[in-house]
């Protein structure tokens, strides 16, 4: 995706009234363009090889073909293409299904307009984005792992994180977003953007689940 032109997004939900709510919702923001909508998973996968959008925002529970078989068919044919779930339901029935299926985030329909927008930004350059709900049962799910034996447990951190990059950790974690982070830690969005940077680097991991996994195995959380 080129930094010059807006992240194209097809919107995905049976609901007629909420597409032309999402849609009308994503349009006020330059940053961002609705290519299309469709009303289930047959229709979007038509569209994606048509329109080749950069993030699919992905309901669940759709007639023909839900939203679980539609990621599933989007990460084998249209791999380039990213899925963000928003749905409405964080059950454990739903959550893991799509997370394996290839959807790169998971977002609730109650998320606010920033937060979407930046979610959307977010898995546009590959990132993941987790409603807090959802990052709890997968940091939870991860801890219940037993240990394999032949895979010894991660090293210490060569370069520690400092106090104040802990606390960006714990609010990545729980799913927070930049803005929000900054708003409980007292901080500017830029200042913590450059800590979540950091974190990353010193994981050495690639985006913001990755992360969040990664501290628990190494018991930072």
């Amino acid at each position: 995706m080129s930094p010059d032109r807006p992240v194209r997004v097809l919107v995905v939900d049976d609901q007629t009234l909420f597409r032309e709510a999402l849609t009308t919702l994503l349009d006020v923001h330059e940053e961002v363009e609705v290519v299309s909508a469709a009303a289930d998973g047959a229709e979007a996968l038509e569209l994606v090889a048509t329109l080749r959008p950069d993030v699919v925002l992905m309901d669940l529970r759709m007639p023909v073909l839900d939203g679980v078989a539609a990621t599933q068919r989007l990460r084998v044919e249209h791999p380039d293409v990213r899925v963000l779930v928003l749905t409405t339901f964080d059950g454990d029935d739903e959550v893991f299904p799509a997370l394996r299926a290839g959807a790169v985030g998971y977002l609730l329909k109650d998320a606010t307009a920033s937060r979407l927008v930046e979610a959307v930004l977010a898995a546009a350059r590959g990132e993941s984005v987790l409603q807090p709900s959802v990052a709890a049962k997968v940091l939870a799910r991860m801890s219940r792992l037993p240990d394999l034996p032949h895979e010894p447990r991660p090293q210490p951190l060569v370069d520690p994180l400092t106090h104040r990059e802990l606390e960006v950790l714990r609010a990545l974690a729980d799913g927070l977003s930049n803005r929000e982070t900054a708003e409980r830690l007292y901080l500017s969005e830029g200042t913590v953007k450059n800590h979540v940077t950091n974190v990353l680097a010193k994981l050495g991991v690639r985006d913001r689940a990755q992360a969040a996994l990664r501290a628990q195995a190494l018991g930072l959380l």
